[in-house]
């Protein structure tokens, strides 16, 4: 998928951005954040089939940027590319949250340990 192809000065900061980081922490390059969602939507045309049906099938792309939440439609032809960028992105975004919190309960008992060394008399 080649949404590297958006072009103009915000997406120039944001490729800069992305390879700042990707240097920094040595990241995945291509994972995707939020979920993908098939739903339906009326186009509101009365003579239309979806005026009295279920709709017509869009797909989107949910995720959040600094805390605000952004809905992008997805052309149908690109889920099936998209869809394990996304599963991806949520194994990656599960596995640092798993780790962080590794790392502050590893902090904690050793922590305790410290503590419980200077509790103890000295022989």
């Amino acid at each position: 998928m080649d949404w590297y192809g958006a072009r103009g000065g915000v997406a120039a900061r944001l490729r800069k951005r992305k390879y700042e980081l990707i240097r920094q922490f040595g990241l995945p390059t291509n994972l995707l954040p939020g979920s993908l969602a098939l739903t339906r939507r009326r186009c509101g045309k009365a003579a239309c089939h979806c005026a009295s049906g279920k709709g017509h099938p869009m797909w989107s792309l949910t995720f959040m940027v600094k805390g605000t939440k952004h809905v992008e439609r997805i052309p149908e032809q690109w889920v099936r590319r998209l869809r394990p960028l996304v599963q991806g992105g949520r194994l990656y975004k599960t596995a640092v949250a798993e780790l962080l919190a590794c790392n502050a309960q590893l902090l904690a008992l050793r922590r305790r340990q410290v503590d419980r060394q200077h509790r103890r008399p000295k022989r």
